[in-house]
């Protein structure tokens, strides 16, 4: 990718991605999302269930799965699907600058080392 490219498409993503840069200020991101949200829309266990044609058992093992981090795209996915709702998600820097920023330090960063040499 030529840098001009890069340059525009790092433009893009920041601008599609700034509604998840302030999502990632939160100081404690949701837990067990999927378990809250069944439950917010008075689905039960078992409708949801019936909707994936699945045992109940799959569900619960799903939201713990979620709960511990160690749930797949996919799972989260087709849950989420079966209440009704869908999975989005992105990359944001740690420190909740923009991708612009971040590349631009590491450009200077590698330039400066480059000069120490």
């Amino acid at each position: 990718m030529r840098d001009e490219d890069r340059l525009l498409a790092r433009r893009n993503l920041d601008r599609e991605m700034r509604y998840y840069r302030l999502a990632g200020t939160a100081k404690r991101p949701p837990r067990e999302l999927l378990r809250k949200v069944r439950q917010v829309l008075g689905l039960r266990v078992a409708e949801v269930a019936r909707e994936l044609g699945v045992n109940r058992s799959v569900i619960f093992r799903t939201e713990e799965r979620e709960a511990r981090g160690t749930i797949s795209l996919r799972a989260m996915s087709g849950l989420a699907k079966a209440m009704g709702c869908r999975v989005v998600y992105g990359l944001i820097p740690l420190d909740g600058t923009t991708l612009e920023e971040m590349a631009e330090r590491r450009k200077w960063s590698k330039l400066l080392e480059v000069g120490k040499e």
